[in-house]
């Protein structure tokens, strides 16, 4: 495979609404069975290599945590030819050795989510993925790789830990998460990694951390100014280190591991899949249908 068979997606969280620098510019509005994405698809080409980018929250940041269309934003990406999707996201650090401003690159989830629909599959679509290592090792190392060389400050691996939102924790509920060894806390990276996942996307969290949440005493409380303001100044910092990452990845970058996960995982054969659930997820099952013996 060449550069040229290779989509990078790139998920923008809080304060990242666009990504300066790409030529060739094109928009899609993308349908999906599941309804809209969080706004159009911005298409282009950074070191010569097709990039696809999505603002989360849409332009103007319009939309809260629970109110995305979590399975739209996968569905619209995998459609589009995204094989590798980063994802970026503000988050409270639950560390004195995380302060604002620093990188994590997230290895592991917790999941408190309670409203989102977490799964593509049902209705004759029979499978479960592995999901013990949530992110694809492949691009994950590969990002902690361009921190290194961009000199930022970074922490290699971590555990994020999902909570619903929209409100920001209890002082209580910060300190339970502070005892199971939590390294940051977000809203939005649940279910994306799992519907990633059954996507067969090399997915990987560029966790910025923007404050210490309510868990310190010595520190304000969380506010939306306060997060906002580290987000500015920090901002061109992803973008430095997506370019960096952009110039480094190759195909080989994914891993076997998202790449073959939803056919490894499918305990019913294609052919038993009706013909309505086959069109309404054919990103995801056409390629596994296509490698299929006979």
């Amino acid at each position: 495979m060449s550069p040229q068979d290779l989509t990078i997606g790139i998920i923008g969280g809080s304060g990242l609404y666009e990504l300066p620098g790409l030529t060739d510019i094109k928009r899609h509005r993308v349908e999906t069975p599941f309804g809209p994405p969080s706004d159009e698809l911005v298409e282009g080409r950074l070191h010569d290599k097709r990039m696809v980018f999505l603002p989360r929250h849409g332009q103007g940041h319009r939309l809260l945590p629970h109110e995305l269309n979590y399975r739209a934003n996968i569905w619209a990406l995998k459609k589009v030819g995204v094989s590798q999707l980063l994802s970026i996201s503000a988050v409270g650090s639950m560390k004195e050795s995380i302060p604002p401003g620093t990188l994590v690159f997230v290895d592991q989830f917790i999941d408190l989510t309670r409203r989102r629909i977490s799964t593509f599959l049902g209705e004759g679509v029979v499978a479960h993925v592995a999901l013990a290592d949530p992110v694809d090792p492949g691009v994950h190392d590969l990002l902690g790789a361009a921190a290194e060389t961009l000199g930022f400050a970074h922490q290699k691996t971590g555990i994020y830990v999902c909570v619903e939102g929209p409100q920001f924790s209890t002082r209580a509920e910060s300190r339970i998460y502070r005892s199971w060894g939590v390294d940051v806390i977000g809203m939005t990276n649940m279910p994306e990694a799992k519907l990633a996942r059954e996507a067969e996307i090399g997915y990987a969290t560029v966790a910025l951390a923007t404050d210490y949440d309510c868990w310190h005493e010595t520190e304000e409380e969380v506010s939306v100014e306060a997060v906002l303001a580290v987000l500015a100044q920090n901002v061109d910092k992803a973008r430095s280190l997506i370019a960096e990452y952009v110039r480094r990845a190759s195909p080989k970058t994914q891993s076997e591991l998202s790449r073959t996960a939803l056919r490894k995982g499918l305990l019913a054969p294609i052919g038993t899949i009706s013909a309505e659930v086959r069109a309404r997820l054919a990103p995801l099952l056409d390629p596994i249908a296509a490698a299929s013996p006979g």
